[in-house]
């Protein structure tokens, strides 16, 4: 179901996050999240042109890539800062490679907010690393399954997205449907 029509109003702010998931020729992953922000005004930004951003020009453009495996490990990890509203802004980006090493699981969040949260990082790119986690796990979904699945079935371990949402209640109709051997009652 659609939003509701909204009351009148006049666009200010627009934040567009694109994150993109590529299979390697290696058979790695590159996962790439981009987050631009906009505004409909020329803005006041004394370190940027002529101390002002001009109309559609980014306040905000930033990048961030990582490389994974097939088991979400983070193998490399690059940052870029492109727009900022402050010259320093980009002096973070090196330290997002601290992402490599890591594994996209539970966790992750509080891991990579322990990491880059506050002086130690870039909101804006902390922002994106949730996105970005959430499309390395979508675009390697298929692969993994396919490896995986005969484990599922046999009932060895339990598919991933057990628990991870109402539609995967262990409870629920679409576990006991798909794969009844780890339904639970619910008792």
């Amino acid at each position: 179901m659609p939003l509701s029509e909204p009351t009148s109003r006049s666009l200010q702010h627009t934040r567009e996050v694109i994150c993109q998931g590529y299979l390697r020729d290696d058979g790695l992953w590159d996962i790439e999240g981009h987050l631009t922000d906009t505004k409909t005004f020329r803005m006041r930004c004394i370190e940027r042109n002529d101390g002002y951003i001009p109309v559609g020009e980014p306040l905000h453009g930033m990048a961030l890539r990582i490389t994974v495996d097939l088991d979400l490990n983070i193998l490399d990890a690059e940052a870029s800062m492109d727009f900022t509203p402050f010259d320093l802004c980009p002096s973070i980006a090196d330290a997002y490679r601290q992402l490599i090493g890591l594994k996209i699981e539970s966790g992750f969040t509080k891991k990579t907010r322990s990491l880059f949260g506050g002086v130690q990082g870039c909101t804006h790119l902390v922002e994106l690393l949730g996105p970005l986690a959430t499309t390395a796990y979508q675009a390697t979904h298929q692969a993994r399954q396919g490896r995986d699945k005969g484990n599922w079935d046999a009932g060895a371990e339990p598919p991933p997205l057990l628990n991870s949402c109402h539609t995967f209640d262990s409870t629920g109709p679409v576990v006991q449907k798909y794969w009844p051997h780890f339904a639970s009652s619910g008792d």
